[in-house]
C-alpha cells in the first residue's frame, strides 16, 4: 500500500462527481453471481438509508461497467458500450460520472464497502490473534472468488492510476488493509508475533501472496483454491512472524 498519509473519505460529500460513502451505504453488493440483488436498496438499512435512493439510471450503468469489466479489460471499454449495455444514451452518463475512471472508482467502492463490512463480521466471530489472520486471509479469498469483477478492479485495472493513491476511493482500501495491520500489531502487543519484524511488512507480506495467489483467477479464470490457498499462506507466514518461545506451542496448532 501507499505510506503517504491520507485524508478518510469525507462522507457528507455528495455532487455527482464526488464518491461519498453516504451514497452507496445502503447498496446491497453481494457477489458477481447475484446480479439480481447488485446495486440494489438494502431493505435492512436504518431508517435514514432507506430513504435515500439512487437513479434508476446510475444503476444501470454501474451495472452496466461490471458486466463489461467481466469480459474485457477496462481500457478497452468504450462510453458507448457502457451506454450500449446499460440502454442509456451517453449524455445520462455524464449526468452522474464525470469520466470513465471515475465510473470505475464508484463501482470499487461499492465493493470495498461490501467487503470491509463481511470482513468485519466475520472477525466479530473470531478469537484469537492467528485465528484472526487466518480469517482475514479466508475471507479476502472468498470474496475474490465469488466477486471476480472487484479482485480484477483492485488488482489490476486501478493501481496503474497514481491519482488513484490520492483518491477518496482509496480511503476504503487502507481501511481494508489497516485491520489487518491492527490484528498483527495487537498480536506483537500480546506477546503472540515477534517484534522484531515490521508489523507493516507483514501485512504487506501476508496481503501480496493473497493478491500473486488470485492472480491466475483475475486474468485466465481459474478457480481459487481458498481452503488450500489459507492453509498455505498460514503455514508459511505463521512459522516466520510466531514469538520464539511459542514455536512449539505453534507448530503443534498449525
Amino acid at each position: 500500500m501507499n505510506k503517504k498519509s491520507l485524508i478518510k473519505p469525507d462522507t457528507k460529500k455528495t455532487n455527482k462527481n464526488t464518491l461519498s460513502l453516504k451514497n452507496t451505504s445502503h447498496l446491497n453488493i453481494k457477489t458477481d453471481l447475484s446480479m439480481k440483488s447488485l446495486l440494489c436498496r438494502n431493505n435492512n438499512a436504518p431508517p435514514d438509508q432507506k430513504q435515500l435512493s439512487i437513479p434508476p439510471g446510475r444503476l444501470k450503468i454501474s451495472k452496466a461497467m461490471i458486466s463489461l469489466l467481466k469480459k474485457k479489460n477496462f481500457d478497452v471499454i468504450t462510453w458507448a458500450e457502457i451506454a450500449g449495455t446499460a440502454g442509456v444514451n451517453e449524455a445520462l452518463i455524464y449526468k452522474y460520472f464525470k469520466d470513465k475512471r471515475n465510473l470505475l472508482h464508484y463501482v470499487l467502492q461499492e465493493y470495498s464497502a461490501d467487503f470491509v463490512k463481511i470482513l468485519r463480521q466475520d472477525l466479530d466471530n473470531t478469537k484469537g490473534t492467528f485465528n484472526k489472520i487466518k480469517t482475514f486471509i479466508s475471507s479476502t479469498l472468498n470474496y475474490y472468488q465469488g466477486t471476480p469483477v472487484f479482485a480484477k478492479i483492485l488488482i489490476i485495472e486501478i493501481r496503474n492510476f497514481p491519482a488513484f493513491f490520492t483518491g477518496e476511493t482509496y480511503g476504503l482500501i487502507r481501511e481494508y488493509a489497516d485491520i489487518l495491520l491492527d490484528i498483527i500489531e495487537k498480536g506483537v502487543k500480546q506477546g503472540e508475533i515477534r517484534s522484531d519484524i515490521s508489523p507493516r511488512h507483514i501485512r504487506q507480506i501476508i496481503i501480496g501472496a493473497i493478491e500473486h495467489l488470485c492472480l491466475p483467477k483475475i486474468i485466465f479464470g481459474t478457480k481459487i483454491k481458498t481452503k488450500d490457498y489459507t492453509e498455505e499462506i498460514c503455514k508459511l507466514v505463521f512459522t516466520g512472524i510466531v514469538k520464539q518461545d511459542k514455536i512449539g506451542s505453534k507448530k503443534r496448532s498449525l
